[in-house]
C-alpha cells in the first residue's frame, strides 16, 4: 500500500514480508547458535522453529514492558544478561531445547557475534 492509501501507515512499521524474513533470519540465528554452543541444544526444525517464536516473542515483551532492547549487545552488559537470561528460561517453554547457564551465557555471545556480522535486527 502506498502512503496515499493508508495514511496511519509509518514509514517505520515493517511489512508482513520483512517480518517473516526476520524470523527465518532469526531461527538460522539460533540453530548456529545451538550447534556451536556446548550446553545449549534444540532437537529438530519444528525446535529450532518453536524456539525462535518464543525468543522472539520474550524479546519483544521485554522491549515493551522494560524499555530495555534485550538483544545481546544492544544495551551493553545489561542488553547481554537479558538475551542470556531469556534464552535460559526459554527451555522450560520449548520442550526441544535444553540449555544450561553456561551455554546460555555463551548462546548469547554467540548470538550477539552473528547479530553483529548479519545486518538488521535478528532477534
Amino acid at each position: 500500500m502506498s502512503e496515499e492509501r493508508n495514511p496511519n501507515r509509518t514509514q517505520d512499521s515493517p511489512s508482513w514480508g520483512k517480518l517473516i524474513i526476520r524470523f527465518v533470519i532469526s531461527a538460522i540465528v539460533i540453530a548456529v547458535a545451538a550447534f556451536v554452543t556446548p550446553g545449549f541444544r534444540i532437537e529438530g526444525l519444528w525446535g529450532v522453529v518453536f524456539a525462535a517464536l518464543v525468543i522472539s516473542i520474550v524479546n519483544y515483551l521485554v522491549e515493551r514492558v522494560f524499555k530495555i532492547d534485550a538483544s545481546p549487545f544492544g544495551r551493553g552488559i545489561v542488553g547481554f544478561i537479558i538475551a542470556a537470561v531469556v534464552i535460559y528460561i526459554s527451555q522450560f517453554v520449548v520442550p526441544a531445547m535444553t540449555v544450561t547457564l553456561f551455554g546460555a551465557i555463551i548462546g548469547a555471545l554467540v548470538i550477539g557475534i552473528i547479530d553483529m556480522i548479519i545486518p538488521g535486527k535478528t532477534i
